[in-house]
């Protein structure tokens, strides 16, 4: 299955948590500065690739870590992720919001799909959508590489997609972090970058 040739229409760019609250300097992270350049760079790397995969008739997917909301609008914040993430407060990573949104570099997505955890394939309806709208090939991009895009991707893996990760389309708050999860990705997963990717498109 690896090296089959899936076409164009079987394709979705499936852009990993590259929302608002995660990357734009007024969203939830930005105003902790938790940030990298790696991180901040990922969205004017993968436009042109977007692009291209919306001209030649591909899919853009896209998954939205998601703070659901109990009374009065609080979020319901795992206790592991408070003590990670303190700064995180009530109207972040709502759905619907503009932080919960994909960054307007990248925007809009055929397929948005919430998450509330690392693979966003758990206790979500992203393989449904795939598999309703006929993807079979995954290309693999956004944060964190040592995160949601490694559990993702092996997410992907068990359920027989063929997946490519973007090596450079992927970034984590450090770049040992990111080569060794590239590293551990390479036993269930083909590894790429962005001008290969578009290479073949053209």
């Amino acid at each position: 299955m690896a090296g089959e040739d899936i076409p164009i229409s079987q394709t979705a760019l499936l852009l990993c948590d590259l929302q608002n609250d995660f990357l734009h300097p007024q969203g939830a992270y930005g105003r902790a500065g938790q940030t990298s350049a790696a991180i901040a760079a990922l969205p004017a790397r993968l436009k042109p690739l977007a692009d291209a995969i919306r001209a030649k008739g591909g899919w853009i997917a896209s998954t939205h870590f998601t703070l659901f909301t109990g009374k009065n609008g609080e979020p319901l914040i795992d206790p592991h992720l408070r003590k990670l993430r303190p700064f995180l407060k009530k109207g972040d990573f709502v759905m619907g919001g503009w932080g919960h949104q994909v960054v307007d570099d990248l925007a809009p997505s055929d397929l948005p799909v919430e998450k509330v955890g690392y693979d966003a394939f758990y206790a979500t309806r992203l393989e449904w959508i795939l598999r309703k709208v006929g993807i079979r090939k995954l290309l693999a991009a956004g944060i964190v590489t040592n995160g949601g895009v490694s559990s993702t991707v092996r997410g992907a893996h068990v359920r027989e997609f063929q997946v490519t990760v973007l090596e450079d389309g992927c970034a984590a708050f450090t770049r040992e972090l990111h080569d060794t999860a590239i590293a551990a990705l390479h036993p269930v997963a083909q590894i790429s970058t962005v001008a290969a990717e578009l290479a073949k498109l053209a």
